[in-house]
């Protein structure tokens, strides 16, 4: 007699894993990253100790939830630093990382949250952060950025771009892409274009 009950078990984790990573998606993109575990359970509706089985702290729960978006965003910065023209790369990175972030406001809290255990997702957003800061290195060389520009003012921009609140998801790209034209006027370089204010550090957000 042949026992199929672990295979069963196994397709059973698999499906509460996949419901449970979908709910969250969902939600985080809607409300941010202040949803309850709880409710997460109840969207994907298993029970919360069947999520603490699979995601032990909400930390683990958001890594695994926005590995594609990271993905995402570093390949746009690795297209930027691709194009022969820094400047035309760094306008197109500041453009499509701002519409990624309208789009979900779960992802922009985890990009600009630190999550002391998430090894890997940290590692992956100061590889991107590096990739910029270089970019924005060879757009000055080239003359076209403001000198004044630092990475810092990318979080900025970040934080800023995550406020953009619209009934849908077109038209907060609408929002946001004009909100990304506004700022890089701002930060080209123009013929004795006036210093900016003192940069500001803004520290990342403990997330536990």
């Amino acid at each position: 007699m042949t026992i199929r009950l672990p295979h069963s078990l196994r397709s059973d984790a698999r499906d509460n894993r996949e419901r449970i990573l979908a709910a969250a998606r969902t939600m985080f993109a809607e409300q941010g990253l202040d949803v309850a575990m709880r409710e997460i359970a109840r969207r994907a509706e298993v029970g919360p100790a069947t999520l603490y089985r699979h995601f032990p702290t909400k930390e683990a729960l958001v890594t695994d939830v926005f590995t594609e978006q990271m993905a995402a965003c570093t390949a746009i910065v690795d297209e930027g630093l691709a194009d022969p023209d820094p400047w035309r790369g760094f306008c197109r990175v500041i453009e499509r990382v701002c519409e990624l972030h309208a789009l979900d406001r779960g992802f922009t809290a985890a990009f600009l949250s630190a999550f002391p255990r998430a090894i890997d997702f940290a590692a992956d957003r100061e590889r991107a952060l590096g990739k910029v800061a270089e970019l924005a290195r060879r757009a000055k060389a080239g003359g076209k950025l403001r000198p004044d520009f630092v990475l810092d003012d990318l979080i900025m921009v970040l934080m800023a771009n995550g406020g953009i609140r619209t009934t849908s998801p077109a038209a907060a790209v609408a929002a946001s892409r004009r909100f990304a034209a506004l700022l890089i006027q701002g930060m080209r370089a123009e013929p004795a274009v006036p210093l900016l204010p003192p940069a500001v550090r803004l520290p990342l957000s403990i997330v536990t």
